[in-house]
């Protein structure tokens, strides 16, 4: 009701989750006062994520370390999620806020397909996801960044497609690989060494946990593979039949595959 006793009238809502969550005023107020300046919180950091090409699809692999400066802050934590049947987002950046826009993110695409009856296109989601990092600048310019990065296979065509971003809501898809992090650039250089388009499955998982543990051994930040603990990263495949998790077995077996390789 307004002031004058009037109903408002509130516009049917559309196929975007985060519109209709407008419409009633339900957003997330993710906005940091700017008289605050930058923002130095003890908050735990994401890093290394990366994602690529092979035959039949992509893979997405992280790391599961998150640190606070210099401290480990988890040892355990999921940086790799599935979107939806057919794609897969993985985060880097401020831990807890990353997290939350994945979640939001996977609403969304399980609202549109719900009240569509289709899924969205890949390209589509991709546009999506970068207008979410774009909604999300307030708090980037306040040194609380989230990047994140998207793979996924169309399902027209079959073939797999990976797209990075940039803190302000750049999206570019990538040729044959892609990684975001702080180890980003020690795993990108041990990928074009590397990696061809010829790549089945297994050889594909294999290069992207080389690639891993060359950035861990170069970047403190970045946590490979940790066979004591029993830590290993997170892997998903996916294909024209749809998305899978690596088992535990399978990512150890991986693993430690990379560490006779690199070390």
């Amino acid at each position: 009701m307004i002031g004058d006793g009037l109903p408002v009238e509130v516009p049917p809502p559309g196929s975007s989750f985060t519109d209709l969550l407008h419409t009633y005023d339900l957003n997330a107020k993710w906005e940091v006062p700017p008289e605050t300046g930058h923002v130095d919180l003890p908050v735990p950091e994401a890093t290394t994520v990366m994602a690529l090409r092979f035959e039949s699809g992509v893979i997405m692999v992280g790391d599961r370390q998150a640190t606070e400066g210099y401290t480990v802050a988890h040892r355990r934590m999921q940086k790799v999620f599935a979107a939806d049947r057919y794609s897969a987002v993985a985060i880097s950046g401020t831990a807890g806020l990353a997290i939350e826009l994945v979640r939001l993110f996977q609403t969304e695409l399980e609202h549109y397909e719900k009240l569509e009856g289709v899924r969205l296109s890949l390209d589509g989601k991709a546009t999506y996801l970068a207008r979410m990092v774009r909604g999300q600048l307030p708090m980037a310019l306040q040194g609380l960044v989230v990047i994140p990065l998207f793979c996924g296979v169309d399902e027209v065509t079959g073939n797999g497609h990976v797209f990075t971003f940039d803190a302000v809501g750049g999206r570019y898809e990538e040729h044959d690989f892609g990684s975001t992090g702080s180890g980003s650039r020690e795993a990108k250089s041990y990928l074009r060494t590397t990696y061809t388009a010829d790549l089945d499955e297994t050889s594909a998982v294999d290069i992207a946990m080389q690639a891993l543990v060359a950035a861990a051994d170069q970047d403190v930040a970045t946590g490979g593979p940790d066979i004591r603990r029993g830590i290993y990263p997170n892997v998903v495949v996916v294909t024209s039949e749809g998305l899978r998790d690596l088992s535990t077995d399978e990512t150890a077996a991986s693993a430690q595959r990379a560490l006779e390789v690199i070390r």
